[in-house]
């Protein structure tokens, strides 16, 4: 059977059968969460790009914040066969893409507050964070493929590799 390809943009979140290719493009800030069951042959993606939805408008992708992806993302999970005590997770991205002068430091550290409050909400839903490329000043793509079970990271001006 061939492996689907899915390709998700900013606040998207997706889960799928294996064989499945997952992908999402342009993290700088933002997260790409990659979570995983091996056993149960299932995958999801979401692309995170804040930490939380507090303040958020009533109408927003349920993917944008890490407070409403990572659980949406484990209960989608769920309803597609995996088993959570077998789910593993991985992220990348989190960068600090811009310094503005004057900005506020809160302001300018978003990445680092959405690969905390992404770890945050894996750790209290039981899950295991197992590989992690976050933080530089370097935009990311990611590429999660059910064949081999690895993200591949290609980071500008650092190449490609393989969580």
């Amino acid at each position: 059977m061939a492996e689907a390809s899915y390709v998700l943009g900013m606040a998207d979140l997706l889960v799928a059968h294996a064989p499945a290719k997952l992908v999402t493009l342009g993290l700088g800030s933002c997260i790409g969460l990659v979570v995983f069951d091996t056993t149960a042959k299932v995958a999801g993606m979401a692309h995170i790009m804040l930490p939380d939805s507090r303040g958020a408008i009533g109408n927003e992708k349920v993917g944008k914040f890490a407070d409403t992806a990572v659980p949406a993302l484990i209960d989608e999970m769920l309803k597609k066969g995996a088993v959570k005590s077998h789910i593993k997770a991985k992220i990348a991205g989190g960068a600090q893409m811009f310094a503005l002068p004057g900005a506020s430091a809160d302001f300018l550290t978003v990445g680092a507050r959405n690969v905390k409050e992404t770890t945050a909400r894996l750790a209290r839903l039981g899950i295991a964070l197992v590989a992690s490329d976050t933080g530089g000043n370097k935009g990311r793509t990611v590429e999660f493929s059910t064949s081999d079970w690895k993200l591949k990271i290609k980071t500008l001006g650092k190449g490609i590799t393989e969580i």
